[in-house]
């Protein structure tokens, strides 16, 4: 092959990397994809932490809480791969690895051996409402970009952790 056959191949190579199906700008694409990667984080956090909860439950309401707490699981990791897989349709990279998440998660863990049921479900309340504003916020620079894809997808998400945390809410009460 030619040298200028290897450099049309490997610009075209080079090109399909940095392309998007969407059209954004390279500037777009790393505001977004960072946005969506801290969310993506977030959700990791939530899932993480409602299991470890759902795994630990005690008390005389366990069973409900436990199947609450494993049916709010199941939903919030749902999410995870819509989320990962807007960012690669985007043109962006996604997280890697737990190291990662940990670096960008602003939903802290709860490591303690045991947590009262009550504090467990206030706890969870607390953080998909945290959840809820850093939904809203990323809503916003995805509007900003007319990324309708995202904002459609973040509605959903939002309304799932609103239902979340009341559900958690009307628990404690």
């Amino acid at each position: 092959m030619s040298t200028q056959a290897t450099r049309q191949t490997t610009h075209r190579t080079e090109a399909a990397k940095t392309d998007n199906p969407d059209g954004f700008s390279p500037e777009q694409v790393k505001n977004l994809s960072g946005v969506l990667n801290a969310l993506l984080a977030d959700f990791f956090a939530l899932y993480l932490k409602t299991k470890n909860f759902h795994w630990h439950m005690s008390g005389p309401h366990f069973r409900d809480y436990h199947l609450l707490l494993d049916d709010q699981g199941d939903q919030i990791f749902k999410a995870t791969d819509d989320i990962a897989e807007r960012v690669r349709k985007i043109g962006g990279e996604t997280i890697r690895s737990i190291g990662h998440i940990a670096r960008l998660q602003r939903i802290a863990d709860n490591d303690y051996d045991f947590v009262p049921a009550h504090g467990m479900l206030e706890e969870l309340a607390a953080d998909n409402k945290a959840l809820v504003q850093s939904l809203r916020e990323t809503h916003e620079i995805a509007s900003e970009a007319n990324d309708y894809a995202t904002t459609s997808m973040i509605e959903v998400w939002i309304d799932e952790a609103e239902r979340r945390a009341w559900f958690l809410f009307e628990s404690t009460r």
